[in-house]
């Protein structure tokens, strides 16, 4: 299990900002897409651009921003971002089923493409959709770890 902080609550075009590594509420900005699912970071984390890991809770279910959810890693979205690892950990709740596959990867691809369109200085690229065991080795990666 990974606790999960959600920044951003399905649906909103709000995003929350939180000192990673207190978790205080610093701020939020609007965004130009509403997202598709639940997205925050793994509490305890450091990923290689000093930010916590990120991740998306494929769920239906309702989850409001600033709330700590603990969910099941059942796969890893490929990303880099300017040539940086950038990696999205998919995620689901105790007692749902999440099939990771072509449809989940298309409607994420479209909806960061779309995101990240108004800003041409920024090169994103989404990959493959890896394994569960993937996503538990790239989160104990960074786990608790000092950038």
């Amino acid at each position: 299990m990974i606790k999960v902080l959600i920044q951003v609550e399905a649906g909103s075009r709000e995003r929350n900002l939180y000192d990673e590594k207190t978790l205080e509420f610093k701020g939020k900005h609007q965004i130009s897409r509403p997202f598709p699912y639940p997205y925050g970071f793994i509490i305890g984390t450091s990923a290689a651009d000093g930010d916590c890991v990120d991740c998306y809770i494929i769920t239906r279910d309702k989850l409001q921003a600033g709330s700590i959810v603990e969910c099941e890693p059942v796969s890893l979205m490929e990303q880099d971002e300017d040539g940086e690892i950038d990696h999205k950990v998919l995620a689901a709740l105790p007692g749902q089923t999440v099939e990771p596959g072509e449809g989940l990867l298309a409607e994420l691809r479209d909806f960061i493409y779309t995101l990240i369109a108004p800003f041409p200085e920024v090169h994103i690229r989404i990959g493959r959709i890896l394994p569960r065991e993937a996503a538990l080795k790239h989160i104990q990666e960074f786990r608790d770890r000092q950038v």
